[in-house]
């Protein structure tokens, strides 16, 4: 049996984390492209190297505040071990391809939350959870979407009054321009609260094992690691997921795909600052719906969305349940 704290097996850990960092960006590509593919200002092939490169540059941009969150503010960082953490990382990888395979916009953040949830509850009991972070998290479940869709109501109902008297041809030219701005800074929010989850995983990893000494932080080649396999994962894009955000929730012209990625960027940068890990998929995904209800709510396709929010109330508990089952199946290693 391998030692648990040999660094053989702790730098495979860290490959299947990155993973994780890829597959989250191929599962979230659809929140950074979706309304520019569907107005058609970017061909696919260009909107998600448009994506990858700003994902990639928000490590330039944000500190390391959502990396800390995670690694030190949802469980006890006393019982971490590696069988703890790669079951955490399976639970939430294993849930990321089901949805991705179903076409759903679900949360690869909660996805990460649940299973690093359910792989403490099955080490040490309900015990092992700290209250306050999860709580937090939790809070901002309904937070993020719902600032999202007031934003994307409010932006978009006061670009309506101010272009009132502007042709639509004319408006349409004017934002297909403005919409590569606001889908940049939607995926510097993304690769900047994202991104950091893995930070926050691979850090405590290498804390619990003894490889960073006495101090938690986030090492230089971590940071840079996972902004390139979030931006590389983006960069193979989840095309089933790209349909259903930017086609079925709401009919979204240029103007409209400006609005709701605005809206997104504004969320994603505020809880960043704050170190607060949210959803970019139902940031969007609400900014999106905020959008289609100025022209009215039957434009919004509330069957869709109701697909949609079934998913999210289902993501922590099914990756939490996943995470369990690995842990138990490889806690020898623990």
């Amino acid at each position: 049996m391998p030692d648990p704290h040999s660094l053989y097996l702790v730098a495979f850990v860290v490959l299947v984390a990155l993973v994780f960092d890829f597959i989250n960006g191929f599962h979230d590509a659809a929140n950074s492209v979706a309304t520019i593919v569907s107005t058609r200002v970017l061909s696919p092939r260009a909107a998600v190297a448009w994506a990858a490169f700003f994902n990639f540059a928000a490590l330039l941009i944000f500190k390391v505040h959502v990396a800390t969150t995670i690694g030190k503010g949802i469980v006890d960082p006393a019982i971490m071990n590696v069988a703890v953490i790669f079951s955490g990382l399976m639970g939430a990888i294993i849930w990321d391809l089901l949805t991705w395979w179903w076409g759903l916009p679900t949360s690869s953040s909660h996805a990460l939350v649940g299973g690093f949830v359910g792989a403490a509850v099955a080490k040490a009991g309900f015990g092992a959870l700290i209250t306050s972070g999860l709580i937090k998290i939790c809070t901002f479940i309904l937070i993020a979407p719902l600032l999202g869709l007031l934003l994307g109501f409010i932006l978009m109902s006061l670009i309506n009054i101010i272009f009132v008297n502007f042709s639509p041809s004319r408006v349409d030219q004017h934002f297909r321009r403005l919409q590569l701005v606001s889908a940049s800074l939607y995926s510097l929010g993304h690769g900047g609260n994202d991104a950091q989850k893995t930070m926050g995983i691979i850090a405590i990893l290498l804390f619990s094992t003894g490889h960073l000494g006495t101090k938690f932080y986030v090492p230089v080649w971590v940071i840079i690691s996972c902004h390139l396999a979030i931006a590389l994962g983006t960069m193979f894009g989840g095309w089933r997921i790209v349909k259903t955000m930017g086609m079925k929730i709401t009919k979204l012209q240029p103007v409209g795909g400006f609005a709701a990625e605005t809206s997104a960027a504004i969320t994603l940068f505020l809880a960043t600052f704050g170190g607060i890990p949210v959803s970019t998929t139902h940031t969007i995904t609400g900014a999106i719906m905020g959008v289609g209800t100025t022209r009215r709510l039957s434009a919004v396709r509330w069957g869709i969305v109701n697909s949609i929010l079934l998913a999210w109330i289902l993501t922590i508990p099914a990756s939490a349940l996943v995470a369990a089952l690995f842990y138990y199946m490889t806690r020898v290693f623990g």
